[in-house]
């Protein structure tokens, strides 16, 4: 499969597994809806999924949704074939991605060594 097909069918991935969230259609009461899908990493033969998301809430609320998410990841693999009509439909696993938190440590950390510098 050429880079270009696999982008699209991560991209339609992407776009699939946060309208499911989004749309409240993941019955979950841990999964919140702020939860967001950032990125999408497709296996070359195209078998596994690794899902990676983010929120604006706390580590735990994260670490929550990611849980809901893994548990219902049946369910959001059905519905992603109706959405894929491919051959196969990826297995997806959810991670946490804490590069929003990381990136915001990181900015303060820089702040904090240009005000050393210049004081």
């Amino acid at each position: 499969m050429s880079e270009f097909s696999q982008a699209r069918l991560e991209a339609k991935i992407l776009e699939a597994v946060s309208s499911l969230i989004v749309s409240g259609a993941i019955k979950n009461h841990n999964l919140s809806t702020l939860t967001s899908v950032t990125r999408v990493e497709l296996a070359p033969d195209n078998t596994l999924a690794r899902v990676f998301c983010s929120s604006l809430y706390d580590d735990a609320s994260l670490e929550k949704s990611v849980s809901a998410l893994n548990s219902a990841s049946g369910f959001i693999q059905r519905r992603l074939a109706q959405v894929l009509r491919t051959k196969n439909t990826p297995v997806l696993t959810f991670f946490k991605d804490n590069s929003y938190i990381e990136g915001e440590r990181i900015n303060n950390l820089i702040d904090e060594a240009m005000k050393e510098h210049n004081g």
